[in-house]
């Protein structure tokens, strides 16, 4: 017990002190851990490491890709779902079938099927090391995509495997695979969509902060124990249900708990992902000690590793030119509707007296969507410079080297395979990145995070307009309405902060009534600002400032706010 308590208090330590070390020497901390690991793991008095897979499977993955799923921007995931699904499924198909049959020509004697095996095993992106790319200050288009693509995929490859690895001395047909997949795709969105809507639920009925985080902890478990017993993904079901969650969250969560949420996960991600990094590198010793005692090259494990790490990279790399050439033909031919959607504006306009108020406004939004869709697409338009990262920040990591350990044991050559996996996921993690920061800031795709002064002012300026709409229409919360010295205080605030001035607290604050309409009136901000969320006429990055300085107003007030 004791011993146990002192290597985990190292290390904690110990991540914690790379972690901080990593900007220092200009290094990304998982790659210092993967080092460290790795040196680590050859001293002469360490004993051999190996870990369950599904420790990391069942255990480490599920809350860091919620986690991942809860903050990653619906609107620009919802735009680019075609691309992502792609990424996720075709891309590992073909990649798992060309590293299949590499390994079936270059290793005498292996079954296609367990060349498919492998294939399947390293084809997928890693979600924890898709960190390293949102360090290196590319657009967010390109980060959602490259995480949607790392959150989803290991559904493809996980069912792939399954099905090669059924398939060694038996038949397994195309159909049955791609039944397989639906079905566990199916299970895993359900599962997890339920989960995500009951526990928003929940959520909104708790009233305390500690409890609600609490709750956060176990639903990635809640979604994806029940999947995997029903035979689905439950790594897609943890994120289905992250997915949800972070959509609603604004909506059902007070200021309070959603920051701190934010604080809770992101301690539990800092712990989690480091230790799957550092896991990663203190199992490489045994791998090679296993290669070794049943007789097979370690260095022919380190070539093969480098075939299949060049084979799927090259796989990526044409299948992300035929990609963005489907997507500039795609985005060409919405380019060339805008026209017509506006002149549907019009004609809606011109109708909207006669028609019912509901149907037009549903399908106003549903127009301002697209046509927000079409913006969107057109600022942030993929080139040549964002296909090359899109390919070099593809990098496989520990679902690789886990899922090559559920290789059943009495498989041919399972060490040399697994050890093969071990040297793409951390061939691909060191080499490529490594050198991310670097290649982004040669393309000149760096510092593309921030945001637009103009925008901010126009968002403001959106939600103070939003606000003084509704002014009148504000009452306490016993449903008796404000003073006029009230209302004409705050809507002075309002309209003066609408055409661009400065704010002037005093003037804003001088007694409990004026506090709690502005406490109300920072509500219907909210719904405003979830409403453009909706629409997507703003970048998510500038939606998710406003909201947090949102809310940190609301907790300025309330701190002043008369007992």
């Amino acid at each position: 017990m004791e011993i146990a308590l002192l290597i985990s208090i190292a290390g904690i330590v110990l991540l914690v002190a790379i972690t901080a070390l990593a900007p220092r020497v200009g290094v990304a901390a998982p790659l210092l851990l993967v080092l460290l690991g790795i040196a680590i793991s050859f001293i002469p008095a360490m004993p051999p490491i190996e870990i369950e897979p599904e420790w990391i499977l069942g255990g480490l993955l599920p809350p860091l890709l919620f986690s991942a799923a809860v903050s990653i921007p619906s609107m620009e995931f919802r735009r680019d779902l075609r691309l992502i699904s792609a990424f996720s499924v075709v891309l590992v198909i073909v990649s798992a079938l060309v590293v299949g049959v590499l390994l079936t020509w270059l290793i005498p004697g292996l079954p296609l099927a367990l060349g498919v095996a492998v294939g399947a095993i390293v084809s997928p992106t890693d979600a924890v090391a898709t960190s390293i790319v949102k360090k290196a200050g590319v657009s967010t288009r390109l980060t959602t995509v490259l995480e949607g693509e790392s959150l989803l995929n290991d559904a493809t490859a996980l069912v792939l495997l399954r099905s090669a690895i059924a398939a060694v001395g038996a038949a397994v047909s195309i159909w049955q695979v791609g039944l397989d997949f639906l079905y566990a795709v199916a299970v895993a969105l359900g599962v997890g969509w339920l989960v995500g809507r009951l526990t928003s639920a929940v959520m909104s009925r708790l009233r305390q902060t500690s409890s609600i985080v609490a709750l956060s902890l176990v639903v990635p478990f809640a979604a994806h124990l029940p999947t995997e017993h029903l035979g689905g993904s439950g790594l897609v079901a943890a994120v289905t249900a992250g997915l949800v969650i972070g959509g609603r969250s604004p909506r059902v969560l007070g200021p309070e708990s959603r920051l701190a949420w934010t604080a809770a996960w992101k301690t539990v991600e800092l712990i989690l992902e480091s230790a799957i990094f550092l896991l990663m590198g203190l199992e490489l010793a045994a791998l090679v000690e296993d290669v070794r005692h049943t007789h097979d090259s370690v260095w022919v494990a380190v070539g093969l590793g480098a075939v299949a790490a060049t084979a799927v990279l090259a796989v990526r790399a044409g299948f992300v030119a035929w990609s963005l050439w489907l997507l500039a033909r795609r985005e060409r031919r919405a380019a060339a509707g805008r026209e017509r959607l506006e002149q549907l504006q019009e004609r809606l306009d011109q109708v909207s007296d006669v028609a019912p108020a509901q149907r037009v406004n549903r399908m106003r939004t549903m127009l301002n969507r697209r046509l927000a869709d079409i913006d969107y697409l057109a600022a942030e338009r993929f080139g040549k410079r964002e296909g090359v990262m899109l390919v070099w920040a593809g990098m496989r990591g520990a679902v690789t080297l886990a899922a090559a350990q559920t290789l059943p044991r009495g498989t041919e050559h399972r060490s040399l395979l697994v050890l093969i996996a071990f040297v793409v996921a951390a061939g691909t993690l060191v080499i490529q990145g490594a050198t991310l920061s670097r290649l982004a800031a040669r393309l000149d795709l760096t510092g593309q995070t921030g945001v637009d002064p103009a925008q901010r002012a126009a968002l403001r300026a959106d939600l103070n307009r939003a606000a003084l709409a509704r002014l009148d229409e504000l009452t306490r919360a016993d449903g008796s309405s404000y003073s006029e010295a009230t209302l004409a205080a705050v809507r002075q605030l309002l309209t003066k902060l609408a055409a661009g001035g400065p704010p002037d607290p005093a003037a804003a604050t001088r007694h409990a009534d004026v506090i709690a309409l502005r406490l109300t009136v920072l509500d219907a901000q909210r719904a405003a600002l979830l409403e453009l969320r909706d629409l997507g006429s703003y970048p998510s990055g500038l939606l998710d400032d406003m909201l947090t300085q949102l809310d940190a107003d609301q907790l300025g007030l309330q701190l002043r706010q008369p007992d």
